[in-house]
């Protein structure tokens, strides 16, 4: 039998999963970027692909609290959180689930240059504008097109953030 070795792997046919993901973002000298890292290729759901970063939120647990919890576990840092700007729900084929997914603005405590990556979960990671982001929708979408609900978030996180 095969070893489950992601969360994002673990079998939940047929069930709701609720999701949490943070918007963050630094200004470097007066351009506003977004902490993007990359899926590790060992993943099964999405692999390779640049994402905002967060997960799954346990039973029971609150949303917030499971967003911070999954930042600490992926890279090692602490976040503020704002307020929620955007939601969509996605079919996890791997999982066999449907998933809610929300997302917070947020920023990091304590700066950006101590950022550990946790290598189950993610390889690299980018600060990218909004001009980047656009670029780059082949690696952030996860059917490389600009229709991606994740991708069309992040893009809806600048605009509001110009707001």
């Amino acid at each position: 039998m095969d070893t489950v070795k992601h969360d994002s792997e673990t079998p939940a046919h047929g069930q709701q999963v609720i999701t949490a993901c943070a918007f963050i973002t630094h200004n470097f000298d007066g351009v506003v970027k977004v902490f993007l890292p990359k899926r590790a290729s060992t993943k099964k759901f999405l692999p390779n692909v640049f994402e905002l970063v967060g997960g799954h939120i346990d039973y029971g647990e609150d949303i917030e609290a499971g967003l911070k919890r999954e930042v600490r576990e992926e890279l090692g840092k602490e976040i503020t959180l704002g307020d929620p700007f955007a939601v969509f729900t996605y079919i996890n084929e791997v999982k066999g689930s449907h998933s809610i997914e929300v997302i917070y603005f947020a920023e990091f405590i304590g700066g950006i240059d101590d950022i550990t990556l946790n290598p189950e979960d993610h390889s690299e990671y980018a600060w990218l504008s909004e001009a980047e982001v656009r670029e780059r929708v082949q690696e952030i979408s996860s059917d490389g097109t600009n229709m991606d609900p994740e991708y069309l978030s992040i893009l809806k996180g600048f605009q509001k953030l110009k707001a």
